[in-house]
């Protein structure tokens, strides 16, 4: 553990015990102060009961407030449904901005029922809900592994003239930073415009002060998002979960990867390390651009922000060849929109044959849970890989324990033999698709910024179902009896179920 994660860890946990410790003291000293906390408790119950929240995680916090009867109250209004930091909430104000170039953008094409069909409806969404929309005129290549996009990225920054931004959730000390930390640096020299937003979280280990100084005294512009702080404060939990490289505006990498060893397989933590990614060069990439530069407003210092958007949109002198639709769209926690969710559960509503989905973890919300469930018992084949080797035993067993539920209703299930399945994407009909770093897990449903792209009848397409029929190929199914009910592993499958929205 990084030394200033353990610092902060180490002062949150004795702010607890002094927190525990005082109510209980109040309750001693002054026992009228019992009824007041069962009042609180009350009170706080009806408040989360009335709140837009997922079911799942206002049971949780009703189950937490009732098992503390006397300071469950005072514990949900410390840890529960705080405000964000004023630099957070200030991201929607960032996106309203950006809201209105997207808005205004000449380059959209007719996604009418006429030309896309179901597809329009989930469009039209999309655009109304998080104001991103479908381009054409982007070409797509699609990575079925990290390292093969790493190769292709190294070609691109050394050839970039204009501009570079990176926002990544881990950057770690590693071959694969040092070799792209190497091109900045000397793209800086040619006065090329380099930025990068890490997640403080994600990237402690790496990006200490010092280090961060570093980074900025050769020229690299660079945020620290959401900062860990030694305070009490649930809103640490809203972490830049994003992966994005945005090349002089006409090229884009995005996908499950971070910048790390393990992601292009140079070492081995966990068996083979499967990723995902995207490399998108024309129109679709402006979302992206937009994208960062709506993140990097809302945190950097007012002399780095970015005013003159359009300084940083590329026109190529040549249109690219329309490849189907493409939809770079980008989730925050800080609206009313489960919007990776929401598009995940319209694929298995509009599947007509199959989907397929890559993801790490499953600890999924009733919502999702349904959907799966009720695409596989009209006939729909839906499969689902995850990790054979896992990172984090407890989540792990979370996610085995949704297993039962769905291998009930005919989703089928397997485990990628190989080792680790990091990658995030859907696949379904050989025409829609996503890849992202959506994970299916409260904290990349709910908690984090994520992104993704959606294709819709391209190329490409094809290529991640025949890459997700592959990888099925190598995995292990999971069958039904490996489900059965054993009553102690159940009782703990209860309580990780129970608590799942807070993990």
């Amino acid at each position: 553990m990084a030394p200033r994660l353990k610092a902060v860890t180490i002062l949150i946990i004795a702010q607890i015990i002094v927190l525990i410790a005082a109510l209980v003291f109040l309750m001693i000293r002054f026992p009228i102060t019992i009824f007041f906390g069962l009042l609180l408790n009350l009170g706080v119950v009806l408040w989360i009961l009335r709140k837009d929240k997922p079911p799942a995680y206002k049971l949780t916090w009703v189950v937490v407030v009732l098992s503390l009867p006397m300071i469950g109250g005072a514990v949900y209004l410390v840890f529960g449904d705080k405000r964000p930091t004023k630099k957070i909430a200030a991201y929607m104000y960032e996106h309203a901005i950006i809201s209105t170039y997207l808005d205004s953008d000449k380059n959209v094409p007719d996604v009418s029922p006429a030309e896309c069909g179901r597809m329009s409806s989930l469009f039209n969404y999309i655009r109304r809900a998080s104001s991103f929309h479908a381009y054409q005129n982007t070409a797509i290549k699609y990575y079925e592994l990290g390292e093969h996009m790493f190769e292709d990225m190294l070609a691109e920054l050394s050839a970039a003239k204009k501009f570079i931004f990176l926002e990544y959730f881990i950057i770690s000390k590693s071959g694969m930073w040092d070799e792209i930390l190497e091109i900045l640096l000397e793209k800086v020299k040619e006065g090329v415009d380099v930025r990068l937003i890490v997640d403080d979280l994600g990237s402690m280990m790496l990006f200490t002060g010092k280090y961060a100084a570093e980074i900025r005294a050769q020229g690299i512009k660079l945020i620290r998002f959401n900062p860990m702080r030694p305070f009490l404060q649930l809103f640490m939990n809203n972490r830049d979960h994003r992966k994005i490289m945005v090349i002089d505006g006409h090229t884009v990498f995005s996908g499950g990867a971070n910048i790390s060893d393990e992601y292009i397989n140079r070492k081995q933590r966990f068996g083979v390390w499967k990723d995902t990614g995207l490399r998108l060069k024309g129109e679709a990439v402006w979302s992206y651009t937009l994208m960062f530069i709506e993140m990097w407003d809302t945190f950097c210092k007012k002399p780095d922000r970015i005013t003159d958007y359009d300084s940083y949109r590329c026109c190529p002198s040549q249109s690219q060849e329309t490849d189907g639709y493409v939809l770079p769209f980008g989730d925050t926690p800080l609206d009313r929109e489960q919007l990776g969710e929401a598009i995940y559960i319209d694929m298995l509503n509009q599947a007509e044959r199959y989907v397929y989905i890559f993801t790490p973890y499953l600890i999924i919300s009733e919502y999702l849970v349904y959907a799966l469930q009720t695409a596989a018992k009209r006939g729909i084949d839906v499969r689902i890989v995850t990790p054979g080797i896992p990172d984090k035993k407890i989540i792990n067993r979370l996610t085995r324990a949704y297993y039962r539920y769905l291998l009930k209703a005919g989703v089928k299930i397997y485990e990628y033999t190989p080792g680790f399945m990091h990658a995030k994407s859907f696949v379904s009909d050989d025409k829609i698709a996503v890849v992202g770093t959506i994970n299916l897990d409260y904290r990349s449903l709910y908690l984090h910024f994520e992104c993704g792209t959606l294709l819709y009848n391209s190329s490409a397409v094809k290529e991640i179902m025949a890459d997700a029929e592959k990888t099925i190929a190598e995995s292990r199914e999971v069958q039904a009896h490996e489900s059965k009910v054993v009553i102690l592993r159940e009782f703990g499958d209860a309580i990780l179920h129970l608590f799942s929205p807070l993990l």
